[in-house]
C-alpha cells in the first residue's frame, strides 16, 4: 500500500471530501490531491498529521504473504503467513461474494455478524479465494473463533492448522 492509497482510504473511511480533510489538516485541497493521485510524497511527518486528522494513525503491520499449498485434485490451497484484522465494519458487513467465489449461489448476501452465515463465508473463501479475497474477506480473530465449526475438506484444515492455531501442522 502507498501513502497516496493510506491517505485516500483514510479519507473515504472517513466520510470526508478531499476539501475537509485538507481544512482539517492544515493542507491545502491541491496538495492533498496531489499526494492521494502520487504526484508528491509528504513527508512521514505529514502524512500521520492528514491520517491522524481523518481520525486514524499510522501503524506498522505485519507483512502477509501466501503460499501455495498442493491440495487434492491439484487445485492448490492460498494460505497466508499470518492473519489480519478487518476494519470493523468490514468485518462485520454484509457482503455479497464476487460470482468466482459463490458461482453455485450467484447474489445472495451474507450478513457477517451472523455467526452461521460468517462460517458459510470464510468456507466458502477458503476453498474458492485467492489472497484478494482472504484478505477482503477473512478477519483472523473471527477466523480463529470459528474454525472448529467450520466445515472444510481435509486438505484446507491441515494447510491452515498452524498459521489458525499457533501451532505446527503435522
Amino acid at each position: 500500500m502507498t501513502v497516496a492509497n493510506i491517505i485516500e482510504q483514510a479519507r473515504e473511511e472517513a466520510g470526508l471530501s478531499q476539501s475537509a480533510l485538507a481544512a482539517i489538516s492544515g493542507t491545502s485541497r491541491p496538495t492533498l490531491s496531489a499526494y492521494e493521485r502520487g504526484r508528491k510524497s509528504p513527508t512521514l511527518a505529514t502524512a500521520t498529521r492528514i491520517v491522524a486528522a481523518a481520525g486514524f494513525d499510522l501503524t506498522i503491520t505485519p507483512h502477509i504473504e501466501f503460499r501455495q499449498v498442493a491440495a487434492d485434485r491439484g487445485r492448490p490451497i492460498q494460505v497466508p503467513t499470518g492473519l489480519t484484522r478487518l476494519p470493523l465494519h468490514r468485518a462485520l458487513a454484509t457482503v455479497e461474494l464476487p460470482l468466482h467465489l459463490n458461482w453455485s449461489d450467484r447474489g445472495r448476501r451474507y450478513d457477517l455478524r451472523d455467526r452461521r452465515q460468517r462460517a458459510r463465508v470464510y468456507e466458502i473463501v477458503l476453498r474458492e479465494g485467492g489472497p484478494d479475497d482472504i484478505l477482503a474477506y477473512v478477519d483472523g480473530a473471527l477466523l480463529v473463533d470459528i474454525w472448529d465449526e467450520l466445515v472444510l475438506p481435509q486438505a484446507i484444515r491441515t494447510a491452515w492448522h498452524a498459521v489458525v492455531t499457533g501451532e505446527n501442522a503435522e
